[in-house]
């Protein structure tokens, strides 16, 4: 397979071309029959407005999801690190971070241990740090023949979908698709045929330019501040190939790379084919997939929510998805596919081009940094004292054994913070529990009981925790935290829906639809607007 082509050969549908879809969406029938296959689709850093913002340039699988879904275009990750692991966790699992154990992407799933297999290098992972169970071990416990697959170019975007089970999850590595070895120790064939025919050489040396004419771009494209002050004015050439190998998460393709792989896979395993058979037992569970496209969030990092490279960038998901769309259903009938469309975060914008007179960036990282200095030279041993996204983290087992006053030390920590320009509030563990504190709610939905940390603070509106010339998500401003929620499907009542949800929602909303029940408490509901059966609408806890 060409790099160039987002399909097999047998597609007619090319990367470079983006044209119609090659063939009409299926009809819907009249009786509403089971769904054989679950996809999720999680756009990663693609906030609720941006469906809206381009909704006149969408002609594929975001303008279906806007259109023919029921859809929450201002449902929200709601605590308080906006980041991608924590964001990926709550998705499947109904449940808070501070339920799922999954705090931001430091204690996501780095794993050294679980290396990567097949040749590919890059980080070891696994969901070790992830509790609880999701909604793939709901539907096991109703059929074992159940299969997952779950892709991204993230390795925490493939693995917190699905939690702790071992199914086919994989990731992108330095320069193909792999996994570690908490799930296999051979990649299947079908993977390494993948990563053998992908022709880098095809994309090498060409050009990132507009999908659409210039005049359909209102989006200055000489701001100083996006890409760190380099390449940031269209067209952007592309590397070589070998370069490309390194750095192709960073350019649209990525995405139209993932949902390749997806496909593949899809046939590859024969996902949703069990439920299809003529003699399909009666109680036969659907097969999930899940799919995270992350090249948004490269984007969006490196030129801001409100570039032209963004609103091109939202332009080519939607392509490349209703394709994707259009293809699948040619393995799976759409009207036996059940589709969630969501994101692990949204971003807010780069306070030098927003509005530079009333926010800016905010680090308190010295503040830690003198705090573990100066027990270092007293004590002689590391604390892990650090700050990220609001919070001051510590190993609190090596302070109390130490006889540290963990008390006094939190309350100089956060006096340090209150004082700092941008910060709004501060917290320590003892403050947190009682404060009706928006910020202090959030907080607590974040914070797995078993963590070490000395302080949490929140940002005045308009500031951001950054210590990168960038656009940045990570706390939860209204920007950070907003995402969209899209049911399609059988069984959906199609509609748009103006009220907040939040990504907790999704888990038990499917297991609603599906019958069947989560083997835990959850923190999320039933969304009771998406399902076309009211009778189906009871919240599960």
């Amino acid at each position: 397979m060409r790099l160039g082509h987002l399909f097999a050969a047998t597609s007619c549908v090319t990367l470079s071309a983006l044209g119609s879809p090659c063939a009409a969406q299926a009809p819907a029938t009249a009786a509403v029959e089971p769904p054989a296959l679950v996809v999720l689709i999680a756009i990663d850093q693609f906030r609720g407005d941006y469906i809206d913002r381009f909704a006149p340039q969408l002609t594929g699988g975001l303008k279906r999801f806007r259109t023919e879904s029921a859809l929450f275009p201002h449902a929200i990750q709601d605590h308080a690190i906006t980041e991608t692991a924590p964001g990926h966790s709550t998705m499947l699992s109904g449940r808070e971070p501070a339920h799922t154990g999954i705090v931001d992407n430091d204690y996501g799933v780095p794993d050294a241990e679980m290396t990567l297999i097949g040749g590919i290098t890059g980080p070891g992972a696994s969901p070790r740090r992830f509790s609880g169970s999701e909604l793939f071990d709901w539907i096991k416990d109703r059929d074992s023949k159940a299969r997952v697959l779950s892709v991204s170019r993230k390795d925490r975007g493939a693995i917190l979908p699905v939690g702790r089970s071992k199914g086919d999850v994989y990731w992108f590595g330095l320069g193909g698709f792999t996994t570690s070895k908490y799930y296999t120790n051979q990649l299947p064939v079908w993977v390494k045929k993948f990563d053998d025919n992908m022709d880098f050489s095809s994309l090498a040396g060409t050009k990132w330019d507009l999908l659409l004419p210039l005049d359909q771009y209102p989006e200055p494209d000489t701001v100083w501040a996006e890409n760190g002050g380099n390449d940031f004015i269209f067209p952007h050439t592309l590397p070589s190939a070998d370069a490309l190998r390194r750095v192709i998460p960073a350019y649209p393709w990525m995405d139209s790379l993932t949902l390749a792989f997806a496909l593949d896979g899809v046939r590859a395993m024969g996902l949703g084919r069990r439920a299809l058979e003529a003699n399909a037992p009666s109680n036969i569970m659907p097969d999930l997939l899940s799919i995270s496209l992350s090249t948004t969030d490269a984007i969006g990092h490196a030129f801001g929510p409100d570039s032209r490279e963004i609103h091109d960038q939202v332009l080519r998901v939607d392509r490349w998805l209703g394709e994707f769309l259009d293809a699948l259903q040619r393995e799976v009938p759409a009207r036996r596919t059940l589709l969630v469309l969501t994101a692990d975060h949204g971003v807010s914008p780069m306070p030098e081009v927003a509005n530079p007179d009333h926010g800016g960036r905010i680090w308190l990282g010295d503040i830690a940094d003198s705090a573990e200095v100066a027990l270092e030279r007293k004590h002689h041993l590391q604390f892990g004292i650090y700050f990220g996204n609001g919070l001051f983290f510590a190993d609190l087992a090596t302070l109390k054994d130490r006889g540290v006053n963990i008390d006094s030390l939190s309350d100089a920590v956060v006096s340090a913070a209150a004082k700092r320009e941008g910060v709004r509030v501060v917290f320590t563990p003892r403050t947190l529990q009682t404060s009706d504190d928006s910020g202090a709610v959030r907080w607590r939905r974040s914070l797995p009981a078993r963590l070490g940390w000395l302080g949490a603070a929140v940002a005045k509106p308009g500031f951001i925790w950054s210590n990168r010339a960038i656009a940045e998500h990570g706390a939860p401003t209204a920007e950070s935290m907003s995402i969209p929620i899209a049911f399609m499907g059988p069984g959906i009542a199609n509609g748009r829906y103006e009220r907040t949800v939040r990504s907790v929602d999704i888990a038990p909303t499917l297991a609603a639809l599906l019958g069947i029940k989560p083997s835990e408490r959850l923190d999320g509901v039933v969304i009771p607007e998406a399902l076309a059966d009211k009778s189906k609408v009871a919240e599960i806890k």
